[in-house]
C-alpha cells in the first residue's frame, strides 16, 4: 500500500555537520519508502551567525535554513561527537532556534509546534547517549515533539581511529535502528497533521 504524504511540503529537513553528513543517503533511504521526501543541509557550509533571533543580519544564512525547517514536518539533527559533546555547529543551530520560544502562530503556539524531531550521532568515541539527551531536551524546549526511540547512532572502538565515513558498509544494527526512527517519526508526523496541538483559541 502506498504511504500517504507526511509533510507540509512532504519533506523532512536533515541538518548535519561534517562526518554526520557523510552518509546523507542513509536517512533518505529509510524515509523515502514511507512516502517522505527529504532535503539534506550540511550546516557547516552556511554562514550561521551567533545570536538568538531569527535574523542576525550581516549575511546571516539562518533565515533560509529556518524557513526550510518550518516548511518540513520532520527534523533529523545529525552531529558528530567532539570530546564527548555535539559539534559547535549543531549547538549554533540550537542557539538560533531559541527564537522559536517567542515566535507564535495565530493561536499562541510556538511556530515549531506540530513538528517532530529525531537525532543521528556518529563518532569514534563514547558520548552518543549524552549527546542525544542534550539534543532531545533542547529540541523539545523549542517546540519539537520527540517520538519513541528517536535516535540512531554509531560509535567506533574506544581510543580508535575509524570514523563512520570510513566504513565500507552500514552495520545492520545501525540500519535497523534507523528504519525504526524513520517509521516512528513518520507516524508521529502524520498524527500531528491529522490532529494538531490545541492553541489558545481551542
Amino acid at each position: 500500500m502506498e504511504s500517504d504524504p507526511v509533510g507540509r511540503r512532504d519533506a523532512a529537513a536533515f541538518a548535519h555537520h561534517a562526518e554526520a553528513g557523510a552518509r546523507e543517503g542513509v536517512p533518505a533511504a529509510a524515509m523515502e519508502p514511507l512516502g517522505v521526501a527529504t532535503e539534506f543541509l550540511q550546516l557547516a557550509d552556511y554562514d550561521i551567525k551567533p545570536g538568538v533571533t531569527s535574523d542576525e543580519g550581516n549575511g546571516d544564512t539562518w533565515p533560509d535554513i529556518r524557513r526550510r525547517i518550518l516548511n518540513a514536518d520532520i527534523l533529523i539533527m545529525g552531529t558528530p561527537i567532539w570530546m564527548g559533546q555535539s559539534s559547535s555547529v549543531c549547538k549554533r543551530a540550537l542557539e538560533r532556534m531559541d527564537a522559536f520560544l517567542e515566535e507564535k502562530d495565530d493561536e499562541g503556539r510556538m511556530v515549531s509546534y506540530g513538528r517532530v524531531a529525531a537525532v543521528a550521532v556518529v563518532g569514534n568515541e563514547d558520548g552518543a547517549h549524552h549527546v542525544s539527551a542534550e539534543l532531545f531536551q533542547a529540541l523539545n524546549d523549542v517546540g519539537f515533539t520527540i517520538p519513541a526511540n528517536a535516535v540512531t547512532y554509531w560509535v567506533g572502538e574506544a581510543m580508535g581511529s575509524v570514523n563512520f565515513v570510513d566504513l565500507t558498509e552500514i552495520p545492520e544494527v545501525v540500519r535497523s535502528t534507523l528504519d525504526l526512527v524513520a517509521r516512528n517519526t513518520a507516524h508521529a508526523a502524520r498524527l500531528f497533521k491529522a490532529q494538531p496541538y490545541s492553541g489558545e483559541e481551542d
